[in-house]
């Protein structure tokens, strides 16, 4: 046994996520060659930067070039303010109508979209003095919020004369950035709109990480970088030749509390669905399902030990899992890598994400339960 932890962790368990913020600097530097000459990037830190931990990586994001950060909701808005961060700020998703004073308190630009929110951005001045900051949010076929493009123009007009709204910005979202045609739809609904209305002055975004990537042509003075700012490829149209050389932020690992030895056909985990077939040396990590690590990955995941890889056996548990290191020399307190890499070795989370016929957005989100943070250059 390993008394003498590493005392860099500090984790107080021996389970955690890295961080490489060296990783994220990179890949907003990555994603900036892509973009129109000049315009600015919001970096989307929303789901607390995807897992990333957002108040830590926003020093890194603005160092690095980022003018905005996009979030959910005022409450994860609040927490970056609450933390002395003083960057522009965008609520992407509906804000509550009675949230407003909150938002133009503590200069928080809002999503605008419907006409209760203009009415609402006058109660707000009314009783503030404060003029509501928004972006109007356009719907071009996300059909999810958003006004609609035949109502748009004559909402955007209606904030543009209000006396006591400040427009910043109009922008929408692709809902199938990695398909040619829908994209293309899109764009044309988004040009449409903005012909009809003065855009002096105002930030024009569209393109996120995929269409920042595939699509030049797209009329847009801000980009909103997401997944790709933590290292993992979008889906881009197929056959696009020229992706982004990113580097993915966020390492899983977990130090070995245990090493034992089980016979040949003994069962491993609850309801012993594996069973093994040798001789077999078993070493169990504190990481589990309460972890975000989903029962459904188990026994078709591998772990890295020593720059080898060795397989996940039995049930995924609440708080543990259980590998088989049969042939590598190892002892307990030696750390196991679920995801990043060690030697010449690396396992990402899409591997994770085509078992579980998701997406790497999904995943990331959810290792951030009980895991502790540990950020390194």
């Amino acid at each position: 046994m390993k008394f003498n932890r590493q005392s860099y962790l500090n984790t107080r368990r021996d389970a955690w996520v890295e961080i490489n913020l060296d990783a994220i600097e990179k890949n907003i530097l990555e994603l900036k060659k892509y973009a129109k000459k000049d315009a600015k990037i919001l970096a989307v830190v929303k789901a607390d930067a995807y897992g990333h931990g957002s108040v830590m990586i926003t020093p890194t994001l603005l160092a690095s070039g980022v003018y905005m950060l996009g979030v959910a909701s005022i409450d994860e808005a609040m927490q970056l303010r609450e933390n002395k961060i003083t960057a522009p700020i965008l609520v992407l998703g509906a804000a509550p109508v009675w949230a407003f004073d909150w938002a133009a308190y503590n200069d928080i630009s809002l999503s605008l979209f419907l006409p209760e929110h203009i009415e609402a951005c006058k109660v707000t001045y009314e009783k503030t003095g404060i003029k509501p900051k928004v972006h109007v949010k356009l719907d071009t076929g996300m059909n999810r919020i958003g006004v609609s493009h035949e109502n748009a123009v004559s909402l955007i007009k209606e904030v543009q004369k209000s006396d006591f709204i400040e427009l910043k910005g109009i922008f929408t979202h692709f809902a199938c950035a990695e398909d040619l045609e829908k994209t293309k739809e899109q764009i044309a609904i988004w040009d449409d709109v903005l012909s009809k209305v003065n855009t002096d002055g105002l930030l024009l975004h569209i393109a996120n990480t995929a269409a920042l990537i595939t699509f030049p042509e797209i009329n847009y003075n801000m980009a909103r970088a997401g997944i790709g700012i933590y290292g993992l490829q979008p889906d881009l149209i197929p056959d696009f030749k020229n992706p982004p050389k990113l580097i993915p932020a966020m390492s899983l690992k977990g130090r070995i509390v245990n090493i034992h030895g089980a016979h040949a056909n003994s069962g491993v985990s609850y309801s012993h669905r594996y069973v093994t077939d040798k001789e077999t040396t078993i070493a169990t990590v504190p990481i589990g399902y309460a972890d975000g690590v989903s029962r459904g990955l188990s026994g078709k995941i591998c772990g890295l030990l020593h720059g080898k890889k060795v397989r996940q056996i039995g049930n995924i548990t609440m708080d543990q899992m259980m590998f088989d290191i049969t042939g590598v020399k190892a002892d307990e307190g030696d750390v196991i890598t679920l995801l990043g890499q060690d030697g010449d070795e690396s396992i990402s989370i899409n591997e994770w994400a085509d078992i579980l016929h998701t997406i790497n957005y999904e995943l990331i989100c959810r290792l951030k339960v009980r895991l502790s943070r540990v950020y390194t250059r």
